[in-house]
């Protein structure tokens, strides 16, 4: 009799190395060899990016297969002999987490799965759930890796969708420069068009396709289907040879964490939310060349930050003015003793832009010249046509806006994993079938390719 399984991993890396979606390709290998039959591809998921304790890029991995029953128990003493081989267990941050459910996973295993893209979960909710529900799984450190493990694993992706195609080096060159050529990645880009995104920063041209750490990760491509992100990696020259590559499906580019608008009065820190708002104070910019502005609403008032690492996106917030309708984007920073509980910005909609008042020199009646001052207390005279009034005073008129009506984001090189980016805006993958191409991962033999699907 043959099983559905659903297996999630979580926190399988360290400062000094390692990943968990490599560790996922080394896992899908041996995985594999006991017969398993791939249900879909690894899924991706990118969790709540605001957490502090986060793995890098938050990411957690749910593998979906079908066993034989008989091979069922091989899962475990498999895991825990990688996941011990992997990982640097000494390091304290370091808190692997497996856990795996046969079947469906239940309806409190999905809106655990919905809450851990916007919410801070503690670990102990993990943990009873995982009892409650009978999950066979395993921990180490304090057990934050079953979090992201339980997350990943009743997160279907049946929203959006993207993929990513996810090249590895040798684990032993990971302290070394990886070399991926930014003009093989500018060509891969107009090459691509939309079929791939966030590959390039605009401003810089700098590619944004290989991650700076000492880990496996040679490069990352993201696309629409597998076929694109596949076709794209072929245009990448890199100075390291690809050990294996492996393509993933994933909620990154979704804006899948900002789906909830929160009122400000309900606001946590560390929530990931939409706030609809009013601007009631002038952006300023502060030490370190941060733009700070408040915003309000029917339940109270916050402030709200841009960072310097946002680069043109701070001359968009200087824009602003009070009174302008807004809908942000945000992670909540918790209050500390500088400043109180405040609203990082990653993305802002201008709802309906505020009338900006400025007073000015009259308009000269006879030639439509703008007048200028005859001295104090005399009124203006139009020095074009000589026309005086010395009972003239200043006029109010309306002043041009340099914002439109619609949504900003800062550059691609700021933007978080699970970002909607302004190529995706119209797009999406939501209730489209997908299906399992022949060849999806691949381990690297020299110049041939050994399959294992």
């Amino acid at each position: 009799m043959r099983k559905q399984i659903h297996l999630g991993i979580d926190d399988i890396d360290s400062p000094g190395g390692g990943c968990t979606t490599h560790f996922a390709a080394l896992l899908v290998e041996r995985l594999s060899t006991l017969g398993s039959v791939w249900t879909d591809y690894p899924n991706l998921i990118r969790l709540n990016p605001n957490i502090p304790f986060r793995t890098r890029g938050n990411g957690a991995i749910a593998l979906r297969f079908i066993l034989k029953e008989q091979n069922l128990i091989q899962i475990k003493p498999l895991l825990e002999s990688m996941i011990e081989d992997y990982v640097d267990l000494t390091y304290p941050n370091t808190n692997p987490g497996a856990m795996l459910i046969e079947g469906k996973p239940s309806a409190r295993i999905l809106d655990f799965a919905n809450r851990a893209l916007w919410r801070t979960i503690p670990i102990e909710i993990g943990k009873r759930l995982i009892h409650e529900e009978q999950c066979e799984h395993i921990s180490y450190g304090n057990g934050r890796g079953l979090v992201g493990a339980l997350a990943a694993v009743g997160n279907l992706l049946n929203g959006d969708y993207t993929f990513e195609y996810i090249a590895y080096r040798k684990i032993q060159n990971s302290g070394k420069m990886r070399g991926v050529s930014n003009d093989s990645v500018l060509m891969m880009d107009k090459a691509m068009g939309d079929k791939t995104f966030s590959n390039i920063d605009g401003k810089t041209g700098l590619g944004l396709i290989a991650p700076h750490g000492p880990d496996p990760v040679l490069f990352g491509i993201r696309g629409e289907q597998p076929q694109d992100v596949i076709k794209a990696a072929s245009y990448i020259k890199s100075k390291q040879d690809i050990d294996r590559w492996m393509v993933f499906r994933t909620n990154q580019g979704t804006g899948a964490h900002l789906t909830n608008c929160v009122y400000i009065a309900d606001l946590r820190p560390y929530m990931a939310a939409v706030v609809h708002g009013v601007v009631d104070s002038a952006p300023r910019i502060i030490e370190g060349g941060h733009v700070i502005f408040g915003v309000e609403d029917c339940s109270g008032r916050i402030d709200c930050a841009a960072y310097e690492p946002t680069g043109n996106f701070r001359e968009i917030i200087l824009n602003l003015i009070k009174g302008d309708q807004v809908l942000i984007h945000v992670g909540v920073r918790p209050a500390a003793k500088t400043h109180g509980l405040t609203l990082n910005v990653e993305g802002i909609e201008i709802l309906k832009a505020a009338e900006k008042l400025k007073l000015t020199n009259p308009i000269c009646p006879r030639c439509a010249k703008r007048m200028k001052s005859a001295g104090s207390g005399k009124g203006y005279k139009c020095f074009n046509c000589g026309f005086k009034d010395p009972k003239g005073k200043k006029i109010t008129i309306l002043s041009r806006r340099n914002i439109e009506k619609r949504l900003y984001l800062p550059p691609p090189r700021a933007q978080r994993h699970l970002t909607r980016p302004m190529s995706r805006l119209n797009q999406s993958n939501e209730g489209e079938q997908t299906s399992l191409i022949y060849q999806w991962h691949s381990h690297m033999t020299g110049n041939d390719q050994t399959e294992s699907n």
